[in-house]
């Protein structure tokens, strides 16, 4: 019956060894089996519903699998809704006219259609009704909607069927002098604490010393006769309440019935219970309606399949996903680890204007936006090095920021046009110092996320307690292509563009894409050659925390030249799984040279720019919107930061960290949206 995998499995047992014989069994023992986990006593007039039911007459009980997968039977209200099978895309409805008349009350008959049961003692918001197909079923049978707004027989009710009745309970509450939205409520203690406190009580026992108040979200409800259960829901986990009509009275009682819906916040006051099956309970006394909600949950066996749904009404995710909000608490975590592990080597804390007349500090289209009272163009900031800089200069000799960082370019797995990250300056060391600070914050962070430094990462294993690998791009390209691209120099740029095309049309190399193929044969210098086949053949490769150094100075216009080679920088890239993690130099302090590399960035863009348009204006209105590089937009010197410079900035390390990234390593994500509590949309 296992293999049912929810289709009700219906056995009959009368202590004889054949099934076929057990419909005939009237004074048998039947058991409801449903995945193996429920089981009811001695039931009588099996047979008379059998030969009443038309939809079971044509079931032979010896085979499980062959009983209707929609159909959910539950006889006797002492034992209706213990069995939840998934939900089916249509169900046949057997009126309950078609009972004899001594059973109809007591049968409960249940049709179960994309999570929403249809019955005689479910409020008609929840009913789906789906009109009798089958054989010697009558027509019109099903019952009329108790109130107006209920969806009628041979439709689905929408959503906004579900709200107007919720609005109405939510207006009855008020009516019967009872708040539907309360100010407050006093709870003693959390699901999780109730657990832990009560850990040890047995099964069958109550602790009726044990008086608790607890305040949560209902995510399941089940009325059994005089019995209810829901289960409640708060941030630390959830616990069972058991409402019994003899315990509560009957006013509360029939408020459970008639008014609580799965979706609602509720308190409740009561004593612990352990009930037989092991479940503890709050055996609830009184309770009271917190926050009517108006709007039902999604389908709980579907929860929201659609990714960009649970994106767009994340606090929707967050109640029906498992682990959505384990990993914000991650994510908190590891900003909170970040924090301490900086301040306790001597880091202040900092904040940076977000809006600036000159984004700089990276190559990255800026948003724009305009202040009225000035009559001034500023634009969002793309990183938070230039001000932390100045902040060096002026003698803080450690400082960071954790800030939110804006770019106005594409959206993917890996990239969101606003981001978290962390940007730190100390004086006085270089990217060595750099490397050694990185990897002591990540350990931080996955020993306060994880427990550990080893961790997995989309089905690899990453260990970031060992040494971090070092090896520089020039070595990483080598190995890639089987070419040192450290023996070219500016004048041998044509050689180097020659040597890299060899490489990539090598037998049993992969074929470059066009676009890298063009970049490629566009480069200016060897070292751009030698960062291009780095991003295209090596990045990917390197799952294992690896430090990428020493890269060309042609894409590193704020750090400085490397001391042993002219033509790369001390500059440092961290790539775990694949990506890159962190970015560090040893930073550029001469004014000088820092103002000719602005002016050659500045220059370069310019270039680009020209370029770009001149291929637009040729290709005319058939152009493709976006097809070429991202470059129109403007790049202004600042003049304040190199003013700052020739005050004089003392030897300096920075680094800067995506905190999104990290997020997603410590957390298994596999999309950076995971790990933002509200992404942005299209």
């Amino acid at each position: 019956c296992d293999e049912c995998r929810g289709c009700l499995s219906i056995c009959l047992s009368s202590g004889q060894s054949s099934h076929r014989q057990a419909p005939h069994a009237v004074q048998g023992v039947a058991r409801i089996i449903c995945r193996g986990v429920c089981s009811h006593p001695s039931m009588h007039g099996w047979c008379t519903l059998l030969n009443a039911w038309p939809e079971l007459t044509q079931i032979r009980m010896q085979h499980c699998t062959s009983l209707l997968p929609c159909l959910r039977v539950q006889i006797m209200r002492p034992f209706m809704s213990l069995c939840r099978p998934p939900p089916m895309p249509r169900a046949t409805l057997c009126p309950r006219s078609a009972l004899p008349a001594r059973h109809r009350d007591e049968m409960y008959y249940h049709v179960l259609c994309r999570g929403v049961l249809t019955g005689s003692n479910v409020n008609p918001h929840r009913v789906v009704a789906v009109q009798a197909r089958a054989k010697g079923t009558e027509a019109g049978a099903p019952a009329p909607p108790r109130k107006p707004t209920a969806p009628g027989p041979d439709r689905t009710p929408s959503e906004e069927d579900i709200r107007s009745v919720r609005i109405g309970k939510a207006q009855a509450l008020r009516d019967a002098g009872l708040e539907p939205y309360a100010y407050s409520f006093d709870r003693s203690a959390s699901a999780a604490q109730l657990q832990a406190a009560h850990a040890e009580l047995p099964a069958g026992q109550e602790d009726r010393e044990a008086r608790v108040s607890i305040a949560g979200r209902i995510t399941l409800r089940r009325v059994l006769g005089k019995l209810a259960f829901a289960r409640l829901n708060d941030e630390s986990g959830a616990i069972q309440l058991y409402f019994d009509k003899g315990t509560l009275g009957q006013p509360a009682f029939a408020r459970v019935k008639d008014v609580l819906d799965i979706g609602d916040i509720v308190g409740a006051e009561g004593h612990m219970k352990r009930t037989d099956k092991g479940e503890l309970s709050v055996v609830v006394t009184s309770w009271t309606m917190l926050t009517k909600a108006i709007q039902p949950l999604p389908d709980k066996w579907h929860g929201l399949a659609d990714v960009e749904a649970r994106y767009r009404r994340r606090y929707v995710d967050m109640i029906v996903t498992p682990g959505v909000t384990n990993t914000l608490r991650a994510r908190s975590k590891t900003i909170s680890a970040l924090r301490r592990a900086l301040e306790d080597r001597g880091f202040l804390e900092v904040e940076t204007p977000v809006l600036e007349t000159a984004a700089g500090g990276a190559d990255a289209r800026p948003f724009l936006t305009y202040h009225n009272v000035m009559q001034r163009q500023l634009s969002l900031r793309i990183a938070t090095e230039l001000h932390l800089k100045r902040l060096v200069v002026g003698g803080l000799e450690r400082v960071f920021e954790v800030g939110r960082i804006f770019r106005n370019e594409g959206v993917s797995s890996r990239h969101n046009p606003e981001f978290t990250s962390v940007e730190l300056y100390q004086a006085y060391t270089d990217y060595h110092g750099m490397m050694e600070l990185t990897e002591e914050l990540i350990r931080a962070c996955a020993q306060a996320v994880t427990g550990s430094a080893a961790i997995t990462y989309q089905d690899t294993a990453i260990d970031l307690g060992a040494p971090f690998r070092r090896a520089t791009m020039h070595s990483l390209v080598q190995e890639a292509t089987g070419v040192d691209f450290g023996g070219f120099s500016t004048a041998d740029t044509a050689a180097a563009i020659e040597a890299a095309q060899a490489a990539l049309a090598a037998p049993g190399a992969a074929a470059p894409s066009p676009e890298l193929a063009t970049a490629i044969a566009a480069a200016t210098s060897p070292g751009l050659v030698v960062n291009l086949l780095f991003e295209a053949l090596v990045e990917s490769t390197l799952e294992q925390p690896t430090f990428v150094l020493d890269h060309p100075v042609e894409v590193s216009p704020l750090a400085k030249r490397h001391r042993d080679n002219p033509a790369l920088t001390e500059r440092f890239e961290l790539y775990v799984a694949g990506r890159e993690l962190a970015n560090s130099f040893t930073e550029l302090n001469d004014p000088l040279e820092q103002r000719a590399r602005f002016e050659a960035q500045l220059a370069s863009h310019a270039a680009a720019r020209d370029a770009a348009a001149a291929a637009a204006a040729a290709a005319g209105p058939s152009a493709t919107p976006g097809a070429g590089p991202d470059v129109d937009y403007e790049v202004a010197l600042d003049e304040d930061f190199l003013s700052a410079l020739e005050v004089g900035l003392p030897p300096t390390g920075g680094m800067g960290m995506g905190i999104d990234r990290l997020v997603m390593l410590l957390t298994d994500s596999p999309s950076i949206r995971d790990v933002i509590a509200f992404p942005l949309m299209k």
